[in-house]
């Protein structure tokens, strides 16, 4: 696809929002609340806000230079760089297929939930929240959720960059954000909400730096941000040329921290209104959030607000992921991208359908989860800074971060300086912490 034809997101707010939608997901409104509970609340907020800083914003403006500067799809745009690092675009879209063989099964558990809170079977039933759970995991249901999920990202990617990413996120970003405000608006009225505020908003420095709650936090940013996965180099390949990368960049990690803030200021006060304790963990928002619904009135409704919250966040991340795919395969094959988009969506069902099996007592789910959460998107993120850095001409991310001398000509310097020192340091750090 020659570069005057290729497809270009249309302003300055239809870049963040997809970008943002990129980064924003289940990790900022699943993951982020129960990690934080775990970790002491503001303390961890506290070290997460350093952390995107000192490692999200540079390593996604790293992938924002390379995206952009070669317009080009994961593979294509580290092969334009250097025939030398074209693996580096390969892991990218390994990463991006082992991602969605689990986060797809997620999202899937979410549509459920917003179907059975939307019919009110869920508080219908004679069963516990987490009695439910556990016979909703024990059935046929979570497949079939999962591929449901899978065709609703499959409908949208295949209508192109325009009418598709561009137009979904536009839409989704803000109700997502509405949701978001009406349900810390309700629950800030729910009895001993206080609690839940100032143990999300009083910070305990002692904990604050302690080895464990900074490396929990550096991970959070760094994955929260998807670098390190292909995402943020081909959504940059739709950039026009005269997009400020910074001024992007520091959009999209305000808009992910402040989805965090408000999922913190929604789960904290109503997890203390229920009694229950804020270190539940993954099953935080699948068993005991619909235990707090349950004592609200208009159960049913609040839930299904929440669930569609919980939805319209998987979604904007499920199409970053496809889209990975969808572009490597359309522009490696000369492929339409219809055909591109329909092979991504059945691959993504067979790596799915794989997760609900072992082989030789492996899981798959875990396996998916680990490769790529704790291998190669660190690793890709790490090797991205040390390309541009390290390996391009002297002043490529200069040109890159001011439009060649028309802009940010004073805070550029600083960010190379965080890309050739700090960042990689930290992610080797993020890294190694990880894999042990």
């Amino acid at each position: 696809m020659s570069e005057n034809k290729r497809a270009s997101f249309g302003g300055k707010l239809s870049v963040i929002l997809v970008s943002a939608g990129s980064a924003i997901g289940l990790g900022a409104i699943w993951r982020f609340p129960y990690i934080a509970g775990k970790h002491g609340g503001a303390a961890f907020l506290v070290v997460f806000l350093l952390s995107v800083l000192a490692v999200g914003i540079p390593a996604m403006l790293a992938e924002f230079a390379v995206g952009r500067k070669t317009r080009k799809n994961a593979v294509g745009a580290f092969r334009s760089l250097s025939k030398y690092w074209s693996w580096l675009g390969y892991s990218g879209v390994i990463c991006a297929m082992l991602i969605s063989g689990y986060y797809y099964i997620i999202a899937g558990w979410s549509l459920e939930y917003l179907v059975n809170s939307a019919d009110g079977s869920m508080f219908a039933s004679s069963l516990t929240f987490k009695e439910q759970f556990e016979a909703f995991q024990g059935s046929y249901r979570p497949l079939f959720y999962c591929i449901a999920f899978i065709l609703l990202t499959h409908f949208i990617v295949s209508r192109g960059v325009e009418k598709g990413i561009e137009k979904a996120s536009r839409i989704m970003m803000p109700a997502l954000f509405v949701i978001l405000v009406l349900m810390a608006v309700r629950v800030a009225f729910m009895p001993n909400a206080v609690e839940g505020y100032r143990f999300f908003l009083s910070c305990d420095f002692a904990e604050a730096f302690k080895p464990e709650t900074i490396m929990m936090a550096m991970g959070q940013a760094f994955f929260s941000l998807s670098v390190g996965m292909g995402c943020m180099v081909t959504y940059a390949s739709y950039f026009k040329n005269n997009n400020n990368l910074l001024s992007t960049s520091f959009n999209v990690s305000i808009l992910t921290i402040l989805v965090s803030l408000l999922a913190g200021l929604v789960i904290f006060p109503a997890v203390f209104s229920a009694g229950l304790q804020p270190t539940e963990g993954p099953a935080l928002v699948f068993v005991t959030l619909p235990e707090i619904f349950s004592g609200m009135p208009l159960a049913a409704v609040w839930s299904a607000i929440f669930f569609v919250l919980v939805v319209l966040a998987s979604l904007t991340s499920t199409i970053s992921f496809h889209e990975v795919i969808t572009a490597y395969l359309s522009e490696e094959f000369k492929l339409s991208r219809k055909v591109s988009a329909a092979i991504t969506s059945a691959l993504s069902i067979l790596l799915c359908t794989m997760t609900f099996f072992s082989l030789f007592g492996v899981d798959f789910f875990t396996l998916f989860d680990y490769l790529s959460a704790n291998i190669i998107m660190p690793l890709g993120a790490l090797l991205t800074c040390i390309l541009v850095i390290w390996f391009m001409k002297k002043n490529f991310m200069k040109e890159q971060l001011t439009n060649n001398g028309s802009v940010n000509k004073y805070i550029a310097p600083v960010v190379v300086f965080m890309l050739k020192y700090v960042t990689p340091l930290l992610i080797f750090y993020i890294f190694i912490k990880n894999f042990i």
